[in-house]
Protein backbone atom coordinates (compact mmCIF):
# COMPACT_ATOMS: atom_id res chain seq x y z
CA UNK A 1 0.00 0.00 0.00
CA UNK A 2 1.39 3.53 -0.54
CA UNK A 3 -0.10 7.02 0.54
CA UNK A 4 -1.05 10.01 -2.04
CA UNK A 5 -2.41 13.48 -1.35
CA UNK A 6 -4.77 14.09 -4.55
CA UNK A 7 -8.10 14.78 -5.84
CA UNK A 8 -10.83 11.61 -5.70
CA UNK A 9 -14.38 12.22 -6.83
CA UNK A 10 -17.62 10.65 -5.00
CA UNK A 11 -17.81 7.19 -7.32
CA UNK A 12 -13.93 6.38 -6.73
CA UNK A 13 -14.16 7.44 -2.81
CA UNK A 14 -17.45 5.13 -2.50
CA UNK A 15 -15.71 2.09 -4.81
CA UNK A 16 -12.27 2.25 -2.64
CA UNK A 17 -13.87 3.14 0.65
CA UNK A 18 -17.09 0.72 1.08
CA UNK A 19 -14.77 -2.98 0.03
CA UNK A 20 -12.16 -0.99 2.89
CA UNK A 21 -15.13 -1.22 5.71
CA UNK A 22 -15.69 -4.69 4.28
CA UNK A 23 -12.20 -5.81 4.40
CA UNK A 24 -11.39 -4.07 7.90
CA UNK A 25 -14.71 -5.06 9.69
CA UNK A 26 -13.63 -8.02 11.28
CA UNK A 27 -10.84 -6.79 12.57
CA UNK A 28 -12.33 -3.40 13.71
CA UNK A 29 -15.28 -5.01 15.91
CA UNK A 30 -12.69 -7.39 17.40
CA UNK A 31 -10.28 -4.25 18.37
CA UNK A 32 -12.69 -1.62 19.63
CA UNK A 33 -15.67 -3.76 19.84
CA UNK A 34 -15.14 -4.15 24.11
CA UNK A 35 -14.64 -0.36 24.00
CA UNK A 36 -17.61 1.00 22.09
CA UNK A 37 -20.39 -1.62 23.79
CA UNK A 38 -22.61 -3.71 22.13
CA UNK A 39 -25.17 -1.36 23.55
CA UNK A 40 -23.10 1.91 23.82
CA UNK A 41 -22.78 5.22 22.33
CA UNK A 42 -19.09 6.73 22.27
CA UNK A 43 -18.51 9.83 20.20
CA UNK A 44 -14.91 8.94 19.53
CA UNK A 45 -11.49 7.63 20.82
CA UNK A 46 -11.72 9.78 24.15
CA UNK A 47 -14.33 7.67 25.07
CA UNK A 48 -16.96 10.13 26.17
CA UNK A 49 -20.48 8.83 25.71
CA UNK A 50 -23.71 10.29 24.77
CA UNK A 51 -25.00 9.74 28.47
CA UNK A 52 -21.88 11.44 29.60
CA UNK A 53 -22.46 14.46 26.64
CA UNK A 54 -26.26 14.84 26.60
CA UNK A 55 -25.59 16.21 22.43
CA UNK A 56 -28.58 14.76 21.23
CA UNK A 57 -31.07 15.92 23.93
CA UNK A 58 -33.95 13.15 24.79
CA UNK A 59 -34.49 10.89 22.55
CA UNK A 60 -37.58 8.92 23.85
CA UNK A 61 -40.15 8.27 21.82
CA UNK A 62 -38.04 10.61 18.78
CA UNK A 63 -36.99 9.20 15.47
CA UNK A 64 -33.31 8.82 15.16
CA UNK A 65 -31.61 8.22 11.75
CA UNK A 66 -27.40 6.95 12.14
CA UNK A 67 -25.11 7.55 9.56
CA UNK A 68 -22.33 5.28 9.19
CA UNK A 69 -23.88 3.20 11.58
CA UNK A 70 -21.30 -0.08 11.45
CA UNK A 71 -22.35 -2.57 13.74
CA UNK A 72 -24.93 -0.14 15.05
CA UNK A 73 -24.13 0.04 18.81
CA UNK A 74 -24.90 3.71 19.23
CA UNK A 75 -28.75 3.22 17.65
CA UNK A 76 -28.71 0.01 19.91
CA UNK A 77 -28.20 2.40 23.22
CA UNK A 78 -30.86 4.91 21.57
CA UNK A 79 -33.38 2.18 21.46
CA UNK A 80 -32.62 0.97 24.49
CA UNK A 81 -33.47 5.12 26.05
CA UNK A 82 -37.24 4.35 24.30
CA UNK A 83 -35.78 6.31 20.88
CA UNK A 84 -37.03 4.40 17.20
CA UNK A 85 -33.23 4.41 15.77
CA UNK A 86 -32.55 3.20 12.19
CA UNK A 87 -29.10 2.67 11.06
CA UNK A 88 -27.44 2.55 7.60
CA UNK A 89 -23.90 2.00 6.19
CA UNK A 90 -22.28 1.06 3.22
CA UNK A 91 -20.70 -1.63 4.36
CA UNK A 92 -22.10 -5.26 3.67
CA UNK A 93 -19.81 -6.73 6.38
CA UNK A 94 -20.52 -3.96 8.97
CA UNK A 95 -24.25 -4.63 8.96
CA UNK A 96 -23.68 -7.98 9.64
CA UNK A 97 -21.83 -7.78 12.68
CA UNK A 98 -24.75 -5.78 13.10
CA UNK A 99 -27.24 -8.24 13.22
CA UNK A 100 -25.00 -10.10 15.14
CA UNK A 101 -25.07 -8.33 18.22
CA UNK A 102 -28.63 -7.61 17.54
CA UNK A 103 -29.56 -11.35 18.29
CA UNK A 104 -26.98 -11.26 21.10
CA UNK A 105 -28.14 -8.36 22.69
CA UNK A 106 -31.75 -9.07 22.15
CA UNK A 107 -32.01 -4.87 20.72
CA UNK A 108 -32.78 -5.11 16.83
CA UNK A 109 -31.73 -2.21 14.91
CA UNK A 110 -33.42 -2.23 11.83
CA UNK A 111 -30.17 -0.80 9.06
CA UNK A 112 -30.22 -0.58 5.63
CA UNK A 113 -26.99 -0.73 3.24
CA UNK A 114 -26.86 2.58 1.42
CA UNK A 115 -24.76 5.56 1.47
CA UNK A 116 -24.87 9.28 2.66
CA UNK A 117 -25.38 10.88 -0.35
CA UNK A 118 -28.60 9.12 -1.10
CA UNK A 119 -30.53 7.90 1.74
CA UNK A 120 -33.86 5.68 1.02
CA UNK A 121 -35.95 7.79 3.49
CA UNK A 122 -38.66 10.17 2.53
CA UNK A 123 -38.69 13.52 3.25
CA UNK A 124 -38.93 14.73 6.68
CA UNK A 125 -38.87 11.60 8.73
CA UNK A 126 -36.57 11.82 11.25
CA UNK A 127 -36.53 14.16 14.83
CA UNK A 128 -32.76 13.58 15.16
CA UNK A 129 -29.60 12.57 12.51
CA UNK A 130 -26.51 11.58 14.05
CA UNK A 131 -23.28 10.04 12.95
CA UNK A 132 -20.34 9.08 15.21
CA UNK A 133 -16.88 8.67 12.93
CA UNK A 134 -19.08 7.77 10.22
CA UNK A 135 -20.02 8.07 6.43
CA UNK A 136 -18.99 12.23 6.74
CA UNK A 137 -15.66 11.75 6.12
CA UNK A 138 -15.41 9.37 3.72
CA UNK A 139 -17.59 11.06 1.52
CA UNK A 140 -16.61 13.81 -1.49
CA UNK A 141 -19.83 15.09 -2.19
CA UNK A 142 -20.55 16.38 1.33
CA UNK A 143 -23.13 18.77 -0.09
CA UNK A 144 -25.03 16.53 -1.39
CA UNK A 145 -24.52 14.21 1.67
CA UNK A 146 -25.80 17.18 3.86
CA UNK A 147 -28.75 18.17 1.32
CA UNK A 148 -29.88 14.60 2.03
CA UNK A 149 -29.63 14.63 5.95
CA UNK A 150 -31.58 18.24 5.78
CA UNK A 151 -34.31 16.80 3.25
CA UNK A 152 -34.78 13.97 5.41
CA UNK A 153 -35.03 15.80 8.95
CA UNK A 154 -37.54 17.79 10.48
CA UNK A 155 -37.87 21.26 10.78
CA UNK A 156 -36.41 21.94 14.42
CA UNK A 157 -34.60 18.37 14.76
CA UNK A 158 -30.96 17.68 15.59
CA UNK A 159 -27.90 16.99 13.48
CA UNK A 160 -24.83 16.02 15.44
CA UNK A 161 -21.42 14.56 14.21
CA UNK A 162 -18.04 13.63 15.05
CA UNK A 163 -14.86 13.97 12.98
CA UNK A 164 -11.61 13.84 13.44
CA UNK A 165 -10.88 17.22 14.52
CA UNK A 166 -9.73 19.13 11.40
CA UNK A 167 -6.19 20.69 12.84
CA UNK A 168 -5.08 17.03 13.18
CA UNK A 169 -4.41 17.57 9.46
CA UNK A 170 -1.60 19.24 9.93
CA UNK A 171 -0.06 16.60 11.79
CA UNK A 172 1.02 12.83 11.24
CA UNK A 173 -0.85 10.00 12.22
CA UNK A 174 1.31 9.23 14.43
CA UNK A 175 0.27 8.27 17.98
CA UNK A 176 3.54 8.80 19.60
CA UNK A 177 5.67 12.21 19.22
CA UNK A 178 6.37 12.49 15.84
CA UNK A 179 2.79 12.75 15.85
CA UNK A 180 3.02 16.60 17.45
CA UNK A 181 5.44 18.30 14.95
CA UNK A 182 2.80 19.99 11.84
CA UNK A 183 4.15 18.74 8.89
CA UNK A 184 1.48 20.22 6.33
CA UNK A 185 -0.91 23.14 5.44
CA UNK A 186 -4.39 23.15 7.40
CA UNK A 187 -5.98 24.82 5.05
CA UNK A 188 -4.64 22.11 2.05
CA UNK A 189 -8.00 20.15 1.42
CA UNK A 190 -6.42 17.76 -0.80
CA UNK A 191 -8.05 14.05 0.69
CA UNK A 192 -5.38 11.37 2.27
CA UNK A 193 -5.62 8.62 -0.39
CA UNK A 194 -4.18 4.74 0.18
CA UNK A 195 -3.20 2.67 -3.05
CA UNK A 196 -3.17 -1.07 -3.16
CA UNK A 197 0.29 -1.91 -4.93
CA UNK A 198 -0.39 -5.02 -6.50
CA UNK A 199 -4.06 -3.86 -8.38
CA UNK A 200 -2.69 0.25 -8.55
CA UNK A 201 -6.29 0.75 -7.67
CA UNK A 202 -7.70 3.44 -4.23
CA UNK A 203 -8.31 1.22 -1.60
CA UNK A 204 -9.10 4.11 1.30
CA UNK A 205 -10.29 7.82 1.16
CA UNK A 206 -10.65 10.25 3.90
CA UNK A 207 -11.39 13.92 2.92
CA UNK A 208 -10.39 17.52 4.68
CA UNK A 209 -12.38 20.42 5.49
CA UNK A 210 -11.49 23.31 7.92
CA UNK A 211 -13.59 24.42 10.36
CA UNK A 212 -14.59 27.12 8.68
CA UNK A 213 -15.77 25.13 5.39
CA UNK A 214 -17.76 22.73 8.23
CA UNK A 215 -19.54 25.90 9.37
CA UNK A 216 -20.17 27.40 5.95
CA UNK A 217 -20.92 24.07 3.76
CA UNK A 218 -24.06 23.56 7.10
CA UNK A 219 -25.44 26.72 6.95
CA UNK A 220 -25.75 26.53 3.39
CA UNK A 221 -28.37 23.73 4.07
CA UNK A 222 -30.28 25.40 6.96
CA UNK A 223 -28.40 24.46 9.57
CA UNK A 224 -27.77 26.61 12.82
CA UNK A 225 -24.75 24.99 14.38
CA UNK A 226 -25.57 25.55 18.48
CA UNK A 227 -22.28 23.95 19.99
CA UNK A 228 -18.58 22.49 18.93
CA UNK A 229 -17.58 19.90 21.68
CA UNK A 230 -14.16 19.07 21.55
CA UNK A 231 -13.48 16.36 23.94
CA UNK A 232 -10.72 16.43 26.36
CA UNK A 233 -8.63 13.67 26.65
CA UNK A 234 -9.77 11.43 29.95
CA UNK A 235 -7.08 11.14 33.50
CA UNK A 236 -8.07 7.51 33.30
CA UNK A 237 -7.50 6.75 30.09
CA UNK A 238 -4.27 5.12 28.64
CA UNK A 239 -5.58 3.31 25.04
CA UNK A 240 -3.94 3.89 21.54
CA UNK A 241 -6.48 4.24 18.71
CA UNK A 242 -4.86 5.05 15.67
CA UNK A 243 -3.38 8.21 15.84
CA UNK A 244 -5.07 8.49 19.15
CA UNK A 245 -3.31 8.28 22.06
CA UNK A 246 -2.70 9.61 25.43
CA UNK A 247 0.76 11.39 24.06
CA UNK A 248 -1.69 13.36 21.48
CA UNK A 249 -4.68 13.65 23.43
CA UNK A 250 -3.17 16.15 26.24
CA UNK A 251 -1.56 18.40 24.29
CA UNK A 252 -4.26 18.61 20.89
CA UNK A 253 -7.86 17.79 20.01
CA UNK A 254 -8.41 14.81 18.08
CA UNK A 255 -11.74 15.03 17.88
CA UNK A 256 -14.76 17.55 17.06
CA UNK A 257 -18.34 16.91 17.43
CA UNK A 258 -20.74 19.93 15.14
CA UNK A 259 -23.89 20.16 17.16
CA UNK A 260 -26.73 21.74 14.80
CA UNK A 261 -30.18 22.61 14.57
CA UNK A 262 -32.27 22.48 11.16
CA UNK A 263 -34.25 26.06 11.10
Amino acid sequence: MRVERRRVDEAESRRANGPDWDRYADEYQATHGEFLGDVGFVWGPEGQTEEQLGILGPVAGRTVLEVGSGAGQCSRWVRRQGGRAFGLDLSHRQLQHGRRIDELTGTAVPSVRATATQLPFAESSFDVVFCSFGALQFVADIEQALAETARVMRRGGRFAFSITHPTRWMFPDDPGVAGLTATQSYWDRTPYVEIDDESGRVSYVEHHRTIGDWVRLLSGQGFVLVDVVEPEWPDDLDRVWGGWSRVRGLLTPGTAIFVCVLS
